[in-house]
């Protein structure tokens, strides 16, 4: 039999890259330096939210998307935290809302004035308490409106109902920190990774874990949820110290359908998921390029397709959503890369080669769009819905009019399963011991060198004390 090559035909075999022109980057901005493994960014169709570098707290930029250019030095800032922000994420059915979570172990909801800022805002709608250590990641409910997720260090995720300013529910079923959590297409699983090396797929309700695997030989670092394919999706280290993925049956976690190598760096690699046109878009810290793959119902699952090159290194990536893209132009994702080193915000859109103008239904079939399906009391009651769907050829910028109602409440002890959540700390790390270990080492160096300028002081006074008595004029 004659050997044949096998050609694999694809509408986004030629998708490129294009970055924007100078004029419409964000330049200027002092990109936080913090080493946290997160994207330090948050875009929605109206804002572009940037954490920053800042002395005494935590703060973050939101600046509209039509405000290109230079960004001033003085321009205002989010700036209520008390410690570092370590996440952010904009709500998906409200434009002007956005979470963030820092290191001060809080949770704050705050609300965007119509025109962007234009003063600092220090003054959060809602601030939420109930880890007893700094909240690495944030999460809103794809489906459900004021339904929010956040992990901590104290290695809990706790389920927020933003109607009443509370946590609901609590999953505690991690050994140690959590790296990553991402959702299904209707919110009712979700994944996590976890320092324990560990992927789990847990029902948020009721916090159980319905699939484990243990990843020694794929270290996973992050996980996402390939849409409705009842699939996921993992980025890790192999044994060799590798960058590599793994694609995962959800129904049975006991061995990766995949398992591919990507290169040898070290930096992390973050993975993007585009459900409308199963495009896989890998995209390393500190690497200067994004790979795109398209992911099949059968094997090899993994198609590769191209990569977009860039030489300056990215520190995030910002992540478009869908109803924000520009469809006359063919876009179907749109990257807003951090490049740290410049100060710069970094457009990047994905777009698929047609030379006609008009709309293309095959690349932007009905998309979730900015309706929640669901209430909070409906979803916690038991309910799924898919989410709601939307075209993109007429009517996509429809403004969504649900309004944010902040709850008012009094800042107290938070109790969930029994369990007062600001009195409960967890074991320490052994990173946490050791740093402890040397503080006190660090202390009792310096009480040990009080004690001997004392006693050298009181040295210096006995013999100023025993030559005044041996004077003459004293005898």
């Amino acid at each position: 039999m004659s050997w044949r090559p096998q050609y694999r035909s694809s509408k986004f075999r030629n998708v490129y890259g294009k970055v924007a022109n100078r004029e419409h980057c964000f330049d200027g901005i002092p990109i936080t330096k913090n080493v946290h493994d997160n994207h330090f960014c948050a875009v929605n169709a109206r804002f572009l939210a940037i954490v920053t570098e800042s002395a005494g707290g935590g703060s973050f930029l939101v600046i509209p998307l039509e405000q290109t250019g230079r960004i001033e030095p003085n321009y205002p800032k989010v700036c209520g935290h008390q410690g570092n922000v370590l996440d952010i994420k904009w709500n998906p059915f409200i434009e002007t809302v956005i979470a963030s979570c820092s290191e001060d172990t809080s949770v704050r909801i705050w609300e965007i004035p119509e025109g962007g800022l234009k003063r600092n805002m220090t003054e959060a709608v809602l601030e939420l308490y109930g880890h007893s250590r700094r909240v690495g990641l944030i999460e809103w409910h794809p489906t459900t409106n004021n339904i929010l997720f956040s992990a901590g260090y104290d290695y809990k995720v706790l389920i927020w109902n933003l109607d009443i300013g509370e946590p609901v529910k609590m999953i505690d079923c991690h050994a140690d920190v959590i790296l990553c959590m991402s959702f299904n297409a209707d919110g009712s699983l979700l994944a996590t990774t976890c320092k324990d090396k560990r992927l789990r797929v847990v029902e948020p309700r009721s916090g159980r874990v319905l699939q484990e695997a243990s990843c020694k030989n794929h270290r996973v670092n992050r996980v996402v949820f390939l849409g409705s394919t009842k699939r996921l999706l993992t980025t890790g280290v192999s044994r060799w110290n590798t960058r590599q993925v793994a694609l995962w049956d959800q129904e049975d976690l006991s061995m990766p359908l995949i398992e591919e190598e990507i290169d040898g760096l070290s930096g992390l690699l973050f993975p993007f998921y585009d459900a409308d046109t199963h495009m896989l878009y890998l995209a390393g810290k500190g690497d200067g390029n994004i790979r795109y793959y398209e992911i099949g119902s059968e094997k090899p699952y993994l198609s590769y397709l191209m990569e977009f090159r860039s030489p300056a290194p990215q520190k995030g990536l910002g992540v478009m959503p869908k109803h924000g893209l520009d469809v006359s132009a063919c876009e179907v994702f749109r990257f807003y890369k951090l490049v740290t080193l410049k100060g710069l915000i970094e457009p990047i859109s994905m777009i698929v080669p047609r030379r006609s103008e008009t709309y293309q239904e095959d690349i932007y079939p009905m998309t979730p769009g900015t309706e929640p399906a669901l209430t909070p009391d409906e979803w916690l009651s038991g309910m799924n819905r898919d989410p709601i769907l939307m075209s993109l050829k007429e009517g996509y910028r429809k403004v969504s009019k649900i309004v944010f109602k902040a709850p008012a409440r009094e800042k107290k002890s938070v109790v969930v399963n029994g369990i007062d959540l600001l009195e409960n700390v967890p074991p320490r790390t052994e990173n946490e011991l050791l740093r402890m270990f040397f503080r006190q080492q660090d202390e009792i160096r310096r009480l040990k060198d009080e004690l001997a300028q004392k006693d050298i002081r009181i040295r210096q006074l006995q013999l100023e004390l025993k030559n005044l008595r041996n004077s003459p004029r004293n005898t």
